[in-house]
């Protein structure tokens, strides 16, 4: 047996790391909690606050609220006056936090995150079996924290940015066109669209049952749903030809079978009609993604979106660091002929597909 020669300080210096991560592991947790429980609400409003005020302000327990408080100024959350005793939301977070509005709003982030590794005995079992683990199998953290991390960057941008960026889309709709969003979720992008665009109709459609129920009410609620209608499809069956856009966003990667999903956008499209696909900001090496939003993508690609993937028919598991190399090749196996970047933010690629 080789003996291999052990550096004492890197030793330790990884066991320091191995710390930190178990911390931020657990702040992911802690995180959802004040977003729940009010805490970062009441922190933004108030101003600085003791455990016992923050307690106060939000109904509950000052036991909780103590550690809760220390637990964020120990991982730079919150700052902590040493003169006072007083914890303070500095107004960065407290946009990140608490603004539903802003493309930096991160709960959701860490809602879905806390909500994938909750089922991490069930992947270990799928690892070994290699069987997959469908999107509907998961608890509503996974749904609703999706949603809500999605959600701001598709408000900040999709409008004013993305559809924009794509030959002749936005006088379509304009004018009128007929859209189709495959793999929609609770429909945030679907109605986000018709609400910019009153003239053009629009269809949504997403295989998990739950989601599309709450599409239905998201749309009345929003006052769009004479406009948009949403089915229980899967992407290779849905309804309807001759849409002048199609759109993906961020289910390309999840679904088993991309291919035929792609050739079912291909047929539905009309001949000058515009696939949209949105996925994770993905780099085609590996070496391209050893960063901190590839590190977390990883993440979920390894407990989530793989695992959805492996539960379908085909199961070609592209993963949430497809790519746009691996993305192209799924688009011109369908039959497609163009294929370009029109846009990118730190977490999302945008590609425009055409017949």
């Amino acid at each position: 047996m080789t003996t291999v020669a052990i550096d004492m300080d890197k030793l330790m210096a990884f066991v320091g790391q191995a710390v930190g991560e178990v911390g931020a592991t657990l702040n992911a947790a802690l995180v959802v909690m004040g977003d729940r429980l009010g805490y970062y609400r009441a922190l933004a409003d108030g101003g600085p606050v003791t455990p016992a005020e923050l307690a106060e302000r939000t109904s509950t327990s000052e036991h909780y609220t103590r550690e809760w408080l220390n637990a964020q100024a120990a991982g730079g959350f919150v700052e902590y006056d040493t003169t006072t005793a007083q914890y303070l939301l500095p107004p960065e977070q407290a946009v990140a936090l608490t603004d539903e509005s802003s493309p930096a709003f991160l709960p959701g982030f860490f809602q879905i995150a806390l909500g994938t590794v909750q089922h991490t005995t069930q992947t270990i079992e799928a690892a070994r079996s290699g069987a997959g683990i469908g999107w509907h199998e998961h608890n509503s953290d996974v749904h609703l924290g999706c949603e809500r991390f999605f959600r701001p960057g598709y408000n900040a941008n999709l409008v004013s940015g993305w559809l924009p960026a794509l030959d002749d889309v936005v006088e379509k709709l304009g004018s009128g066109a007929k859209v189709a969003d495959i793999g929609c979720g609770h429909g945030a992008s679907t109605i986000l669209m018709a609400a910019a665009f009153p003239n053009s109709t629009f269809v949504g459609a997403d295989y998990h049952a739950e989601s599309i129920a709450i599409a239905r009410q998201r749309a009345a609620e929003a006052g769009v749903a004479d406009r948009v209608t949403f089915e229980v499809a899967s992407a290779t069956q849905y309804g309807g030809s001759g849409y002048d856009l199609v759109t993906t966003f961020d289910a390309l990667h999840d679904m088993g079978d991309p291919v035929g999903a792609a050739r079912r956008v291909r047929e539905s499209l009309a001949p000058d009609g515009t696939w949209m696909v949105v996925e994770p900001m993905a780099g085609d090496r590996v070496e391209d993604n050893l960063n901190p939003v590839g590190r977390a993508y990883y993440g979920f690609s390894t407990l989530l979106c793989t695992p959805a993937s492996l539960s379908q028919d085909v199961g070609l598991a592209l993963g949430t660091q497809a790519g746009p190399a691996r993305i192209k090749y799924v688009t011109t196996a369908a039959g497609f002929t163009r294929f370009r970047t029109a846009a990118e933010t730190p977490f999302n690629l945008v590609f425009e597909v055409r017949p």
